[in-house]
């Protein structure tokens, strides 16, 4: 398919290059470390052979996350924006920005969100899971309080907002202890993020801005194989009331306001569960480029048992229209 549109594929500054050290085995950390720091070389040249139109770029994990100094968090993400937005500039037919958010401070995220989306054209936002800020043994997640005057002015700019996965803090990660394979992009990703997810859809925040748009990576981190089993909980059991503020299922908040990509999950089986959970509407394609390979990616998409709307819809307009894309 000729005019594909792929929105979870990152890059890296030299400030936040070696944060990605370590997820993919040491021999490859040359060819990695040089995809991440490329973007119109190798990075545009696969595009070109494997039919994707424009990438939507974002800095890579956990970056301004993973800094505790919030002045320094702040003072990163701007850094690593004006860097994407000078790169976007060069070739806007190509690619977009998602803003790098200082999410330790709920106010400066929301102006250095505003700042991008207002003053340098980016199209959204990606934020690497929680947060630290101040100690950095506590994990900030973005249902609590705090951060609903940030969410009310992302709802108002009416950009949407990339939860992207990072692994759980050391003194959270016992049940990995002895199996380091299970962290990263193998299983502690997806679950870490599953969760924060849950959160988001349990707080009441969608009831209070029903037009928030959240993007999930890696098909759903899991999410639609189980989000009937989170509703139905023990349902033999009449009258089990929730116990959360959210006034719906969780079900219908991740129809309703949640997309999912296909980034680093190229399978079919996995594909169609995802349709038949959340609509071939809210699916968007991506590669998750440099940690993935295009060519996988494109190759396994171009090919997959689904209608030629769909593969339309997926891999091209949905995109187009979620981000309000001018191509």
């Amino acid at each position: 398919m000729k005019g594909k549109i792929a929105l979870e594929e990152h890059f890296a500054i030299d400030d936040t290059l070696q944060d990605s050290n370590g997820f993919l085995p040491d021999a490859i950390w040359t060819e990695l470390s040089a995809r991440l720091l490329d973007i119109h070389g190798k990075r545009l040249q696969q595009m070109d052979e494997f039919g994707i139109e424009m990438m939507l770029l974002s800095l890579n994990a956990p970056a301004i996350q993973a800094i505790p100094d919030v002045k320094k968090a702040n003072e990163l993400a701007k850094k690593a924006n004006d860097f994407l937005a000078e790169q976007v500039a060069k070739r806007p037919d190509r690619f977009q920005g998602l803003a790098a958010l200082p999410m330790q401070d709920p106010d400066l995220a929301a102006r250095e969100l505003q700042r991008c989306v207002k003053e340098l054209g980016f199209v959204g936002s990606l934020v690497n899971g929680f947060s630290q800020a101040g100690d950095p043994t506590v994990p900030i997640y973005y249902d609590l309080k705090q951060y609903w005057p940030f969410w009310a002015e992302n709802e108002k700019l009416g950009v949407p907002f990339y939860l992207h996965p990072r692994n759980p803090l050391p003194q959270d990660s016992r049940i990995y202890d002895g199996h380091p394979w299970l962290l990263g992009p193998t299983w502690a990703f997806g679950q870490e993020t599953a969760v924060h997810a849950l959160r988001l859809m349990a707080s009441g925040l969608f009831d209070t801005h029903p037009n928030l748009k959240i993007v999930l990576g890696h098909m759903g981190e899991g999410l639609p194989y189980s989000m009937w089993r989170v509703d139905n909980r023990n349902g033999w059991t009449l009258h089990l009331p929730h116990k959360y503020p959210a006034k719906k299922k969780l079900g219908d908040y991740f129809r309703t306001n949640f997309w999912l990509t296909t980034s680093g999950n190229f399978r079919t089986q996995t594909l169609i569960d995802a349709i038949l959970e959340i609509g071939a509407d809210h699916i968007l394609f991506s590669t998750d480029w440099p940690f993935e390979n295009i060519d996988h990616a494109a190759i396994w998409f171009d090919a997959a048992s689904i209608s030629e709307n769909d593969r339309i819809k997926i891999g091209r307009t949905n995109c187009v229209d979620l981000f309000k894309l001018k191509i």
